[in-house]
């Protein structure tokens, strides 16, 4: 069963191959068997898991199933998920049992979805390899010596590895993008606003977004017609119809207009990635696309811009965790100044610690004008880029990472793990949508091609992926550790 698309097994559940308790079964013994290798998992929730599927499979039996009903998936534990621990990787909501469900869990709850659980991730979505979590490094199925890449790194860890068929990630500065690039999976960033961010506990909230994390482009284009859509709760949704995101699929790409951005392929991306990448797009002109070389002048500016705006964001979203109404807590405060300090120090991790400081540093009196302000106008620079560019070609591409996945404790510089993100952190300051899609192996490690395109463009996205997917195999490769897993 585990070697099946997510779409693939819909069909055979609507066919009655077997149910959805069995496919449950099936991926719970899994976790079981295999996740002490790779740490993807947090929280496995197999009671409530087995109670959903139940009720999926007396929902198919009653003739009212949908597409998605009685799959099995994970969330990354990011998304509140009522009555189960929602930790952002963190010892400081280590002991947090959320009382609501996330817009996201709600709508894949409605649409029938089977949860399993919850999967791990680098402290508050804060890192690019899944080490800075509380509950220690998610290691990558292809190579466990090499990291899964971060902030998702669990969920696309658990996709690769045949745990589960999809997961669900969310993305501030690459998050979905980079480890579905490092574990060869499929990876969809929405633009922002299409999917409601309200239950997903924040880091940046001008750059979250929520999206989905499976095998192929077709399983992330039914994924996200459940999850997409406007949410009152949410100020930052936007109002806007769903569109049928598989119904465009099978569209031909003959006329399509492809630019490669220069600054994409320039000094830092490997040799053998960019010639994967370039192999890629020689596919696509196969398949009746135009490609020219485009510019997008600001983009050195991206990761600076990033990380004045992300943590100055990150500062005010995170003074929330005091040790007074939840979260973790310091035993014996001697007074009000000591719970404070000490339920945070204890709280938080070294990375989110110095997140939180640049943040407040750049906010404080005297430097929010010559750091934030200015960072907003570098943003603005930086979307406009891309808005001309989008003038000229129908989508962009590239790599999703300069390198391949990187080995456990190899960048011990937080300079160089920032500089991991510096083709996808653009993105989120623009808040434009983005698809990695496998595309190849440098030294046995999976290789992604980012493709890009304009504010709610997601279904021409998700064309253009699946055109690829259906003229390679890239996105059907398993790491052998599926297989020895069986």
């Amino acid at each position: 069963m585990y070697e099946k698309t997510l779409t693939q097994l819909a069909v055979a559940l609507k066919k009655g191959e077997f149910s959805s308790r069995e496919l449950t079964t099936h991926y719970l013994q899994r976790i079981e068997q295999a996740d002490s290798k790779l740490n993807s998992f947090i929280s496995v929730t197999a009671e409530q898991a087995l109670a959903q599927a139940d009720a999926a499979d007396s929902t198919r039996a009653a003739g009212k199933a949908g597409v998605l009903t009685g799959i099995p998936l994970a969330l990354k534990d990011i998304f509140c998920t009522r009555d189960v621990k929602t930790s952002c990787g963190s010892k400081m909501l280590d002991n947090f049992i959320a009382p609501y469900n996330a817009t996201v869990v709600e709508k894949l709850n409605a649409a029938g979805t089977v949860s399993v659980g919850k999967t791990n991730m680098d402290e508050f979505a804060m890192g690019s390899s899944n080490e800075n979590s509380f509950y220690g490094p998610v290691k990558n199925p292809w190579d466990v010596t090499a990291v899964p890449g971060g902030s998702s790194g669990g969920s696309a860890a658990a996709v690769a590895a045949g745990l589960v068929p999809a997961a669900m990630g969310t993305d501030t500065g690459g998050s979905i993008r980079q480890p579905a690039a490092f574990c060869g999976i499929t990876g969809l960033k929405p633009t922002y606003g299409r999917v409601s961010r309200y239950g997903i506990i924040a880091y940046a909230s001008s750059l979250d977004q929520a999206g989905p994390m499976a095998r192929s482009a077709e399983d992330c284009a039914h994924l996200l017609g459940v999850i997409a859509g406007h949410d009152g709760r949410d100020s930052t949704s936007v109002a806007r119809g769903v569109p049928d995101y598989v119904e465009g699929l099978n569209a031909p790409l003959s006329g399509l207009k492809i630019g490669l951005p220069k600054e994409y392929f320039g000094d830092g991306l490997d040799p053998d990635v960019e010639k994967a990448v370039r192999e890629a797009v020689s596919v696509y002109e196969s398949l009746g696309a135009t490609v020219r070389e485009v510019s997008l002048p600001h983009t050195h500016y991206a990761i600076p811009a990033y990380y004045v705006i992300a943590p100055a964001e990150a500062s005010s979203n995170l003074s929330r965790y005091d040790g007074v109404r939840f979260g973790h807590r310091c035993e014996n405060p001697s007074d009000l100044i000591d719970l404070y300090t000490r339920s945070r120090a204890e709280g938080f991790g070294e990375e989110v610690k110095r997140r939180i400081l640049i943040g407040t540093h750049t906010l404080s009196e005297g430097f929010f004008d010559a750091y934030y302000t200015k960072a907003q106008k570098v943003r603005r620079l930086i979307r406009q880029d891309f808005l001309d560019a989008f003038q000229e070609v129908d989508v962009l591409m590239g790599p999703a990472s300069p390198t391949p996945a990187f080995d456990l404790g190899a960048k011990k510089d937080p300079v160089s793990m920032y500089l991991q993100d510096i083709y996808t952190i653009a993105v989120n300051l623009a808040g434009i949508p983005g698809i990695s899609v496998p595309a190849g192996f440098v030294d046995k490690r999976p290789v992604g091609l980012q493709i890009l395109g304009t504010h709610f463009a997601e279904a021409q996205l998700l064309n253009v992926a699946h055109q690829f997917q259906q003229a390679t195999d890239w996105h059907l490769q398993r790491p052998a550790f599926a297989e020895e897993n069986a």
